[in-house]
């Protein structure tokens, strides 16, 4: 077996190394912490989660779930360890964050086939064997150069913001609640209920509250939001309604206090299997920290909260892959030299998983002199990868959703059960495809 090379300890990295490493192949690893870190990360340990620690949904119904069980279907190690560590979430699939970067560093450190290097690599050299680059959208210094040059300086940059962590015992529980909205789950989230007055207070604070300036590394030129990812005192300046209609919407809850449904309502999720810390959800922020504490301190039971980790922003850098890069993620212009993760635009943490996945499974293609993996653009990770590779003018980061599926020839009203027969319809190709492939 040929030995590879893969840059970056990241969700794709590791997904793609542990993959390969289980075909035979010897996988070196490279990662550059703790010598250096990016802006965001903190943490020495791989597949650390920078933003939330939400997976989003499991239900297979869903966008989320439906690429979930699709990578199953194509080998995901990362799906099984986030299994042994997940906080409860109602359909989503939350894990502790920490514990998730343990197993994952540990199942990649403990595997014969896998030998890490903690060093940082500044250079690609596109004639030294195959390489799968994975560092992730926050590659910077001298590797970002030259992954420039080698690119044409085809890249772009967009901003990515993280939403605030507060730690449990300092909430005001006589005022939040337990309830999964619809009473899905098992009354996994927290939420804050505003009655009307309340939020309008909230809302004049938080639009004009001071925001913090970018750091160095991120002040280049001119800012693009990925909306995904939408600071939420950029929301609310859309409108006073944006927030109750978003991440602040009430829908399907009732405060037992009162017996009605809430004006507004903000949702705390676990951020670990103790219950002990909770992320504000949809709470992705860029306000400066004194700004944080003062105006979300203004949510109900909120109140006297401490902040274990406040709110930040950061710019994300990804290539202009429909330009640079072949179906099965290699350069047009270095074949040797392989992408993966959202450095290529595929957005979100399952999405770069499943993008180390295809990757690490197309370079599996190639050295074993088999024809290269085709997925429909029918199932999820197909559609992904179809959207990240082909002609697009205005080509932006994306993520699983419904919409970039074909829809179903004769319509079903109901959505949960539209998206039922969708996903049911993907996985069916999905695992046709398989086949077809593993007959040549």
């Amino acid at each position: 077996m040929a030995d590879v090379k893969i840059l970056g300890a990241g969700l794709a990295g590791c997904e793609a190394v542990l993959w390969l490493a289980k075909q035979g192949h010897q996988v070196h690893l490279y990662e550059q912490k703790p010598h250096v870190y990016s802006p965001a990360h903190k943490s020495e340990g791989f597949a650390e989660l920078v933003c939330s620690n939400s997976l989003k949904s499991d239900r297979i119904e869903s966008a989320g779930g439906l690429l979930k069980e699709e990578m199953r279907r194509l080998g995901s190690h990362l799906l099984s360890i986030a299994a042994q560590c997940s906080v409860a979430a109602g359909g989503a699939l939350a894990v502790d964050r920490h514990e998730f970067s343990h197993l994952v560093t540990q199942a990649v450190e403990n595997c014969e086939n896998i030998t890490v290097h903690r060093e940082e690599v500044t250079e690609i050299n596109p004639n030294d064997g195959i390489t799968l680059v994975a560092t992730g959208p926050l590659t910077q210094g001298a590797l970002a150069e030259n992954i420039s040059q080698l690119t044409g300086g085809q890249k772009l940059s967009f901003y990515d913001a993280a939403a605030p962590i507060v730690i449990a015992e300092t909430l005001d529980m006589e005022k939040v609640f337990a309830a999964s909205r619809w009473g899905k789950g098992d009354a996994d989230y927290l939420n804050c209920p505003f009655d009307k007055e309340g939020y309008e207070a909230f809302y004049q604070e938080l639009i004009h509250a001071e925001r913090a300036p970018l750091h160095e590394f991120d002040s280049d030129g001119e800012v693009t939001v990925y909306e995904g990812c939408m600071p939420v005192e950029i929301m609310a300046k859309r409108g006073p309604d944006t927030l109750r209609f978003g991440p602040l919407k009430p829908v399907g809850l009732t405060n037992p206090a009162t017996g009605h449904r809430p004006w507004a309502n903000v949702q705390l999720r676990r951020e670990n299997q103790e219950g002990t810390l909770f992320n504000l959800v949809g709470f992705q922020t860029n306000l400066k920290f004194g700004e944080q504490k003062r105006v979300f301190r203004m949510i109900p039971g909120l109140e006297n909260a401490e902040f274990a980790r406040y709110g930040v922003m950061h710019r994300n850098t990804f290539l202009n892959s429909p330009l640079l890069l072949n179906p099965d993620l290699s350069l047009k212009e270095h074949p040797n030299v392989y992408f993966a993760g959202q450095i290529t635009g595929f957005e979100g943490y399952m999405e770069s998983a499943a993008c180390g996945l295809l990757a690490a499974r197309a370079i599996h293609a190639r050295l074993m002199g088999h024809k290269p993996e085709q997925l429909p653009a029918t199932c999820m990770t197909g559609a992904l990868l179809n959207y990240i590779t082909q002609p697009n003018e205005d080509f932006q980061p994306m993520g699983a959703n419904m919409g970039l599926l074909p829809p179903l020839e004769t319509r079903i009203r109901d959505k949960r059960e539209r998206y039922a027969e969708v996903s049911r319809l993907a996985l069916q190709a999905l695992e046709q495809a398989i086949q077809h492939n593993e007959k040549e």
